[in-house]
């Protein structure tokens, strides 16, 4: 009888062990893929900014519009996810090489049909930040 009660005790030990181990390894896991997360690979900013390169250069005022409206989507969808790849519009001759002060909605009010605009794209550390129409 007492063999079975050291048999148990081994047998507890054990599984709590093992218990113990794959919480390691599900936490590891868990806190790598945060880690990787957080800073976008070349393929991903690719990616996202393929978006945004079509609108580069001399456009009509239905082109910037559908940008300002395509960015407004993007930001919204990026702060349901999370991400934070905020774009910024700007009326001016430069964009701005970050994304501080974005708005989720950007009008298209003060853009006159009749005319065509320069669109500039900002970047920062690779990704599109601003873009910029004149």
């Amino acid at each position: 009888m007492e063999n079975a009660s050291k048999a148990l005790i081994i047998a507890g030990a054990i599984l709590l062990s093992i218990l113990l181990i794959s919480l390691g390894i599900m936490v590891y896991t868990n806190s790598k893929g945060t880690v990787e997360g957080s800073n976008l690979s070349k393929q991903e900013k690719e990616a996202f900014n393929s978006e945004w390169l079509s609108y580069e250069g001399t456009k009509t005022a239905v082109e910037v519009k559908t940008m300002i409206q395509a960015v407004n989507a993007s930001n919204s969808t990026e702060e349901k996810n999370g991400k934070k790849k905020y774009i910024v519009v700007t009326k001016s001759s430069s964009a701005p090489s970050s994304n501080s002060g974005w708005k989720k909605n950007y009008s298209t009010s003060d853009i006159t049909n009749d005319k065509t605009y320069t669109v500039k794209l900002g970047y920062s550390d690779g990704l599109v930040v601003s873009i910029a129409y004149y």
